[in-house]
């Protein structure tokens, strides 16, 4: 890999550092926001807004990149959302924070889909999806932070501190960003730039041979963001239910997501360096198989730790893995528009897993059952796997110059 690229990239995983702080943010505010005499229980809408802005970015806004260059929307993206975020540090009504966490959720949309192509851009061709994982991993190391810090934010600014530190930080890597990157459109290192003449970039995955690809990446990926959401939300919740302490389910539930971020890893190496598709349906079935193991083991704290590494983790590796495929299944031109489309698909599942597990809760499903239905959308997921090999041939049917994948 050159050397110029490894600042560049260093930067792009630090978007995503920014963002998964930028998540727990709130989450870690809300409990200390009652002395304003806000109920934490309204602001579940504030969470949601996050995600429809995310959503909404990704599909309207982060295609973009395809047309006027991945930093326009990196760097704009970043700066506005540094912005929002410091104005939440200034909210007092439930409406304020759900108003700044919308646009938050917009810039970031716009942002992302952006950082992920750019880092597949700049990775060598053999490592792209490991390296687009290993930016993508900042999220969980942005979470891991934020909860690891906020004792001594809040101590030196209360709550709004845990807003500034990373409005900061956003600011900051906009103007880095700035500097560093290249202005570059994607489409002028395409052997034929006439290829991308749709007024909405997106529209070109709904046409001709790319609609079978993107219907192959956006299945997997909503399916896998359902279980995500769903696992997520309600395991802290569900395993005291089994019998375990609520100390032991807040570890299991850190511990499955350092396993999230080894097994996004490895798997993302298999995807480079093996058949594409196998490697898929080795994933999603090792995490079928896990949550299908749950379904009929008594509970047992070190036995189901053992298998929601593998289950709950694999889902979260999924996220970092999926969108590593997508610079396979797409040109250089059209990857911020498959991933940005992919987001918003993504949060559609996202959107249906908290309630499931919600109906789950309220009708009494036992944990074994409440886990093992987790399999399903795994066993989906490859399913759909199976496809990928079809779909990467779409690819060189449509460019018949690109570097043949296995």
């Amino acid at each position: 890999m050159s050397p110029r690229s490894i600042l560049p990239l260093v930067l792009l995983g630090g978007v995503f550092v920014m963002e998964g702080f930028d998540i727990a943010a709130m989450a870690l505010a809300v409990p200390r926001l009652t002395d304003m005499g806000l109920d934490p229980a309204g602001f579940g809408w504030v969470f949601t807004a996050l995600l429809v802005g995310l959503g909404a970015g990704g599909a309207l806004l982060a295609p973009l990149g395809d047309r006027f260059g991945r930093r326009l929307l990196i760097v704009s993206g970043c700066g506005i959302t540094g912005l929002a975020t410091l104005a939440t540090a200034t909210a007092g009504s439930i409406t304020e924070f759900l108003i700044w966490r919308l646009v938050t959720g917009l810039a970031l949309g716009a942002a992302l889909p952006n950082v992920s192509a750019l880092s597949a851009e700049l990775a060598p061709e053999r490592l792209r999806a490991t390296i687009m994982a290993v930016v993508s991993a900042g999220i969980p190391l942005g979470i891991a932070i934020a909860g690891l810090t906020a004792p001594e934010i809040i101590d030196l600014g209360n709550w709004p501190g845990l807003f500034v530190a990373p409005g900061a930080m956003a600011l900051l890597l906009a103007l880095m960003l700035q500097l560093i990157l290249s202005g570059e459109r994607p489409e002028k290192a395409e052997a034929d730039p006439s290829k991308n003449r749709a007024k909405l970039p997106q529209l070109v995955l709904f046409s001709g041979l790319w609609i079978f690809p993107f219907a192959v990446f956006a299945t997997m990926l909503a399916l896998n963001a359902l279980n995500l959401y769903l696992l997520n939300s309600w395991l802290p919740t569900v395993l005291p239910q089994a019998g375990m302490s609520l100390d032991a389910a807040a570890r299991i539930s850190g511990v499955v997501q350092l396993a999230g971020l080894a097994i996004g890893i490895g798997a993302s190496l298999l995807l480079d360096r093996w058949h594409k598709g196998a490697a898929l349906v080795l994933l999603f079935g090792a995490i079928a198989l896990s949550f299908a193991a749950v379904f009929v083991t008594a509970p047992d704290p070190l036995v189901w730790t053992i298998l929601l590494c593998v289950g709950v983790g694999g889902a979260s590796a999924g996220g970092m893995v999926l969108p590593g495929l997508c610079a396979y299944l797409f040109p250089a031109r059209l990857l911020s528009s498959a991933v940005g489309m992919g987001v918003l698909v993504a949060r559609l599942g996202a959107f249906a897993g908290p309630p499931l597990g919600g109906w789950m809760l309220a009708n009494e499903i036992p944990a074994q059952t409440f886990l093992g239905v987790a399999a399903l959308p795994a066993i989906a997921c490859a399913v759909v796997a199976l496809m990928v090999p079809a779909a990467l041939r779409r690819r060189e049917r449509a460019e018949p110059n690109a570097p043949a994948t296995p």
